[in-house]
């Protein structure tokens, strides 16, 4: 999938995520790289939820504070950030309708880190 398509689902997924939920982000980028730059960062962490196929391969990550551990006093350093991987979401992934749910997926997973949700509260999700 090209690079452009791949964003405009990421923002497709963002745009239909509950205004609930919308309205309580702030100071948020979501990003899309290729693949994570260090081969040790391949590894889904351990206890990582989700299909089979998708445990070997990280698909993306929470940079940043947690909502829960924020502060009025805290400076700002910048956004925090959630980043996609491309080309590991569609090498777990045979067809877009399937890329789109794996993004949506993702998504909903790395913004329940940006809540404040640690793995075991999301494996219940």
């Amino acid at each position: 999938m090209k690079h452009e398509h791949f964003i405009q689902l990421v923002e497709e997924v963002l745009d239909s995520l509950p205004m609930q939920f919308r309205e309580r982000i702030h100071n948020l980028a979501v990003l899309v790289e290729d693949r994570p730059r260090s081969r040790k960062k391949t590894l889904a962490a351990p206890g990582n939820a989700g299909p089979r196929k998708t445990r070997n391969l990280l698909l993306g990550v929470f940079q940043g504070v947690p909502a829960t551990e924020r502060s009025v006093f805290d400076l700002s350093m910048g956004p925090n950030r959630i980043i996609l991987y491309q080309t590991n979401i569609e090498a777990v992934c045979s067809n877009e309708a399937e890329i789109r749910h794996e993004v949506r997926q993702t998504v909903l997973h790395e913004l329940g880190h940006y809540f404040g949700m640690d793995e075991a509260q999301l494996k219940d999700v």
